[in-house]
């Protein structure tokens, strides 16, 4: 009886834990490119995606009109942040412009073209029905091209009652608008 004593609120906490419910997580909708825009380029890497912490986080935000952001509890992007906007910016370009476009590290022998990194001020959804995406690209070329940079600040519209479906379609469609706006103003 002795030993069962100890082990008591180590079986309790296992038990809470195992009854706990698991997270809600959310899938970014797969979206196409539906028209071609040619490039400057045969291959891009995407070498960094750099997001704010709470669009890094793996809690779907929200942003209020007083400007304070909100998590619901127990509601999550599937995959990473990072890695999936990168994967789907590689998709996007690679649909749009028909180029071997990659995230990092480049998988390929033969080494790119062109590099590709955006430093997002902003991918938040608001509370108003607005998805935004704001910040920098840069474009380094291979062999003395010449470098490129730019801003984006790009809206998407959604239905806030949607939730947070209609959440992560916003995220899917405004970063198919990015690889569109950097496809045109900074590979080409």
């Amino acid at each position: 009886m002795g030993f069962i004593k100890p082990l008591f609120p180590v079986l309790a906490l296992c038990c809470l834990t195992a009854c706990a419910s698991a997270p809600d997580r959310y899938v970014i909708p797969a979206t196409e490119a539906t028209e071609r825009q040619r490039i400057a380029f045969r291959s891009v890497e995407i070498r960094e995606i750099s997001l704010p912490a709470y669009a890094a986080s793996d809690e779907i935000s929200s942003l209020g009109t007083d400007g304070k952001l909100t998590n619901e509890r127990g509601v999550l992007w599937a995959d990473t942040p990072e890695r999936a906007v990168a994967l789907e910016l590689a998709r996007h370009l690679s649909g749009l412009s028909g180029a071997r476009v990659a995230s990092a590290p480049w998988p390929l022998d033969t080494l790119p073209d062109a590099r590709l990194e955006l430093r997002f001020e902003s991918l938040v959804a608001g509370t108003d029905g607005q998805f935004r995406a704001v910040g920098q690209y840069f474009v380094a070329v291979a062999e003395g091209g010449r470098e490129r940079s730019g801003l984006f600040d790009l809206s998407q519209t959604f239905d806030p009652a949607g939730g947070p479906q209609a959440i992560a379609t916003a995220r899917g469609q405004i970063i198919l608008d990015l690889a569109r706006y950097i496809a045109v103003n900074g590979l080409r």
